[in-house]
């Protein structure tokens, strides 16, 4: 479903991303970890289309975006850590402009709008103004707008931010629903526990490369850890036991 195949980004002399090469399969929920800086935005935004390799190869759902841009985005629905909405328009009118964008016929648009509303639970507000929505609010609004299209696969950085417990719970229960259909979610992530509890497999970069990459129990044994918790994973792999320390000493 997702490929990237030696995927490189350089920026002057910063190697953000450093032929990464991935396969995601059909039904995953993949996780894609890694420190602040390591490139995991980076990579997401050149998979959405947002910005260019340096060199590589991405294919979503069989379409090379390097050759046939127009039809791997039409089967992408993006989800960034910071939407950018349109405040003075209310969240009917601006699913509306989403749906033009991606030249939904209006057969079948209104009651595909209406099942989002209410699945994502904005159903009661979607004549009001975006600027009077809370953040979570908001970022419920994105993910309604980015499954307008019946996307594929779903690229998503920090897909929790500024959602309070039931509308996290809500969206792992979505993006679960998605992949038993035999869809694709592709999520960055700094929030182990939801990495830990969401993702079928796991990606961890660091410094622009894959480090490791497995189910919970591969990256247990890649990193020689006796210990099941995804955290103490993730920092032994990353070099971060002096910093795990200090937070386990603060969390007592």
């Amino acid at each position: 479903m997702i490929q990237l195949m030696d995927l490189r980004k350089r920026f002057g002399n910063l190697v953000a991303v450093d032929s990464i090469t991935l396969t995601v399969e059909p039904g995953e929920v993949f996780g894609f970890l890694g420190p602040n800086g390591a490139g995991k935005t980076t990579t997401i935004k050149m998979m959405a289309g947002l910005i260019q390799p340096t060199s590589g190869r991405i294919v979503i759902h069989g379409w090379d975006l390097a050759e046939h841009s127009h039809e791997a985005k039409r089967v992408v629905g993006f989800i960034p850590d910071r939407p950018f909405l349109y405040e003075k328009l209310t969240a009917l009118e601006f699913m509306k402009f989403i749906a033009g964008l991606y030249n939904l016929s209006s057969n079948g648009v209104e009651a595909r709008m209406n099942y989002l509303f209410e699945l994502f639970g904005i159903d009661e507000w979607k004549d009001e103004l975006i600027e009077s929505y809370s953040h979570g609010m908001k970022q419920r609004l994105v993910m309604a707008a980015a499954f307008i299209h019946h996307p594929k696969v779903i690229i998503v950085d920090e897909p929790m931010v500024g959602l309070d417990p039931q509308g996290a719970k809500l969206v792992k229960e979505v993006f679960r629903e998605f992949c038993s259909e035999g869809n694709t979610v592709f999520m960055s992530t700094h929030t182990l526990e939801i990495a830990e509890e969401v993702c079928d497999r796991i990606a961890i970069i660091q410094e622009g490369r894959i480090i490791a990459v497995g189910n919970m129990r591969e990256l247990k044994e890649k990193a020689g850890s006796e210990d099941k918790r995804l955290e103490s994973i993730f920092f032994k792999l990353t070099g971060g036991e002096d910093v795990r320390k200090v937070v386990e000493a603060l969390k007592r």
